[in-house]
């Protein structure tokens, strides 16, 4: 039997350039990227607005409404772009997006929903001391059933993003409920320094306990990300086990590789993947797979 075709998704930008002199700013610079990466095998972008001087993250619906745009323009990409403000109300962290879905020109094809509370905090190694004591990413049941279905009015697709065990879970029900809907679109998260509170270690056994709760019945199209960490090997785990993945600079500089771009990091998971078995799907097979269209 063949394997299934593989969906890659490039995390493109988030960090400033001071992790990786390729890092994204302006629209112009995104929506470039995306295409890049997108003809190296990339089916999915997620990406993050920013200021196109300093790299700051904006919320500004222009900048998104110019980056989708540019890319609609081009290529048949799956677009993922970032919530707002993540301490904001749920209709505030959706403003643009609501915005952006009034023009089939600028409209996104999904969001992130995380599904976890946790404290939003980073251990700085050098000072031995974290870098905040009291910032809490705050999602309640209440707030992942309402972005969802703010989502799903606007044809856009909510895509629950797995922290740890209980996001597994609390995802099983919200799917039970209809909150979720089947072909599920999920992404599973590992972490490395300095997020040490956000989720499971970037290791196979963290992996491991974070995917063995998804229900094996369940008819979820899993993708794995690493942050903080080098995600090859992980990666590598993920596409044995049938999983999709995902990579790029917004997740880790990659100096041990020379800092490369994200279209070279897509091309190595693209090799990588066919030499496996794996051949990558296109992005609009993707949109196949994923009821996304």
């Amino acid at each position: 039997m063949a394997k299934r075709k593989l969906i890659i998704t490039v995390h493109l930008n988030g960090p400033t350039r001071d992790a990786n002199p390729h890092l994204a700013y302006s629209p112009e610079e995104i929506a470039q990227q995306s295409i890049e990466c997108w003809r190296h095998g990339a089916s999915v972008v997620h990406y993050h607005a920013c200021d196109p001087t300093t790299g700051a993250p904006a919320t500004d619906t222009a900048l998104f409404a110019e980056i989708q745009r540019r890319i609609k323009q081009e290529c048949d990409i799956i677009t993922f772009p970032t919530l707002g403000a993540l301490t904001a109300h749920p209709e505030g962290r959706l403003a643009h997006i609501v915005e952006l879905a009034k023009d089939p020109a600028t409209k996104p094809d999904c969001i992130p929903v995380d599904v976890v509370t946790t404290n939003l905090d980073a251990y700085d190694t050098g000072k031995k001391a974290f870098t905040s004591l009291d910032r809490v990413y705050s999602n309640t049941t209440r707030t992942l059933i309402d972005i969802a279905e703010r989502a799903r009015a606007i044809g856009v697709t909510p895509v629950p993003m797995f922290w740890n065990v209980a996001s597994v879970r609390v995802t099983q029900k919200l799917a039970e409920m209809g909150v979720f809907k089947q072909p599920m679109f999920c992404e599973a998260s590992v972490y490395g320094e300095p997020y040490l509170g956000f989720g499971h270690p970037p290791t196979i056994k963290g992996l491991d306990a974070l995917l063995d709760f998804i229900p094996p019945e369940a008819d979820w199209r899993w993708t794995v990300s690493v942050i903080g960490a080098n995600a090859f090997a992980l990666l590598a785990d993920a596409m044995e086990r049938g999983g999709d993945v995902a990579i790029g600079l917004h997740d880790y500089p990659y100096p041990e590789l020379g800092f490369p771009t994200n279209a070279e990091l897509i091309a190595r998971v693209a090799d990588l993947a066919r030499a496996m078995g794996r051949e990558v799907a296109t992005a609009a097979e993707a949109r196949e797979i994923l009821g996304v269209h």
